[in-house]
């Protein structure tokens, strides 16, 4: 029995430096630009566009399920709001992950980034509620974010009010939008926004991915189960 065992064992269960269990999954989640597998294109691009500063006031995601779309808009929106350790900083590729928007984002709990499900809220109601806020200003952050998931459930009733907004956005606001089913979108919203088509990660990448984090779990895999599981 080693100490930590021993330890806790005395002290009738845990001990004080045992962590809860946290799902892989969520663990390594990816928090930055430069920890997104797989997606060179995207990254590279917003990664030009907040250097140079000219972010689009709305982007569309579309990719298959599982690939990574809710994870990179909450990427995006993290990049665009942080402020920095010192509460000076301004948009960056590498959000600190310190500052209070970026850990309010982690954990969808910062007012000024709405995420809605278009699959449970898909009428015309439920977007001119959205709406409504836009037009003030955000409450502490830099931008006000809407993220929409599975946009393409949306009424065409909602897509033609959610249209005004995509054609005059303030430019407090920025939109992200993310679907399975890009052809379900109206070609009038897909042309108001800069559309990025996530993809499948490569079985190499993949076996990569897993071997460091096995590493990192301190876990001893075999380079034939690791291609097993990709």
């Amino acid at each position: 029995m080693n100490k930590k065992t021993s330890d806790s064992a005395q002290s009738g269960g845990t001990s004080a430096n045992d962590s809860a269990y946290q799902v892989l999954a969520r663990k390594y989640r990816p928090q930055k630009f430069s920890e997104l597998v797989g997606q060179d294109a995207l990254v590279r691009t917003i990664t030009n566009a907040i250097r140079e500063d000219r972010v689009a006031h709305s982007f569309i995601l579309t990719g298959v399920r599982g690939v990574g779309k809710t994870t990179t808009a909450r990427i995006i929106a993290r990049s665009l709001n942080c402020v920095g350790a010192d509460g000076q900083g301004g948009p960056t590729i590498s959000p600190c992950g310190i500052c209070e928007h970026c850990k309010a984002i982690a954990d969808s709990r910062d007012v000024d980034v709405l995420e809605m499900d278009a699959a449970s809220r898909t009428g015309v109601d439920n977007i001119r509620e959205l709406l409504d806020g836009v037009r003030y200003l955000p409450a502490s952050a830099r931008f006000k974010i809407y993220i929409i998931d599975e946009v393409h459930m949306l009424s065409i009733a909602a897509f033609n009010a959610l249209l005004k907004t995509l054609e005059e956005p303030p430019p407090h606001v920025k939109f992200i939008f993310a679907t399975t089913e890009i052809r379900k979108l109206p070609v009038t919203v897909l042309s108001r926004c800069q559309r990025f088509d996530l993809r499948r990660i490569g079985a190499e990448q993949l076996v990569a991915h897993f071997g460091s984090v096995a590493e990192s779990e301190g876990v001893k895999a075999e380079a034939e189960a690791l291609k097993l599981i990709a």
